[in-house]
């Protein structure tokens, strides 16, 4: 089973609630950090990295001698990323989405393609945890090509949870499809409940079934709560906003660890999205 930790907005705690679901579990289980931009799990899972690799994604590279500007590549990329100017054609790699269809239509074969660095992927261990994160390259404008790339690493048995990036755009897509069930993490303040709705209609849009998390829960006021309540969204866990909690995320301590009776809390969590799993499946066959 695939279980993305996602929420509208950033700040709502998806690392806490990801890395400590991941360790409460025993069996296999692999925690994959798809926040790509800032990836902070590691931060707090501590893990041994065992191997790195640099991720690279195909652009296109023009062979002047062949190119007749005949301007098909340009006429259909959508996204502008390569140009015939007077006697010249300039591709232009930061706005390619490598889909390879310039080099497609090329008549000439003036098109080929070279690799060109997204960012660096790497994996490791914690004890009998799984562990993978991306790292985008500085100034990288596209990252949903490495969250692929970790989201490839995906064991097709056990247990899967992903740290998604904050908010409904491309990114969070890519770090949502094809997973089983979408925890949205949010708080109960007016800006948690307005990103949490455009959440809820992406997941929605997606068909995947979710549930709620509310963070330092007893802030706030109760909109969150009636929302849910309104869209069939299933509350699964209250987290308060408790000076503990704080305390442990501030030195990158594990929740489970400081206050071992929320470990079962956890449990419990991953067993309520497991049941909903299995109800939503009965109903879809």
């Amino acid at each position: 089973m695939i279980i993305s930790v996602a929420s509208g907005k950033g700040g709502t705690g998806k690392t806490t609630v990801s890395t400590n679901l991941a360790l409460s579990l025993d069996g296999d289980v692999q925690l994959l950090d798809c926040d790509v931009e800032e990836p902070n799990a590691h931060l707090f899972i501590h893990p041994t990295i065992e191997r790195s690799e640099t991720v690279t994604t195909p652009v296109p590279v023009v062979d002047e001698k062949k190119c007749t500007l005949c301007g098909k590549c340009a006429e259909i990329c959508q996204f502008k990323a390569i140009i015939v100017i007077g006697e010249t054609v300039l591709p232009f790699h930061e706005l390619c989405h490598s889909c390879g269809g310039c080099m497609e239509v090329c008549p000439e074969d003036a098109i080929t393609e070279t690799g060109r660095e997204m960012g660096i992927i790497e994996e490791g261990r914690r004890n009998g945890l799984s562990f993978a994160h991306g790292r985008l390259r500085i100034g990288e404008a596209m990252s949903p090509p490495l969250i692929g790339k970790v989201r490839s690493l995906t064991k097709p048995d056990g247990l899967t949870i992903i740290d998604a990036p904050p908010g409904t755009s491309c990114p969070v897509i890519e770090a949502m499809k094809g997973a089983d069930f979408i925890l949205l993490v949010t708080e109960p303040t007016p800006f948690g409940l307005h990103d949490l709705k455009l959440a809820v209609g992406a997941v929605r849009v997606l068909g995947i079934p979710c549930g709620l998390v509310i963070n330092r829960s007893d802030l706030g006021d109760d909109e969150v709560r009636k929302y849910a309540e309104n869209e069939n969204v299933p509350l699964l866990m209250e987290i308060p906003f408790d000076r503990k909690i704080a305390e442990a995320y501030s030195r990158g301590k594990m929740i489970i660890d400081e206050m071992p009776e929320w470990k079962q809390r956890f449990v419990d969590l991953y067993e309520d999205i497991t049941d909903i799993v299995k109800k939503e499946g009965k109903q879809t066959s």
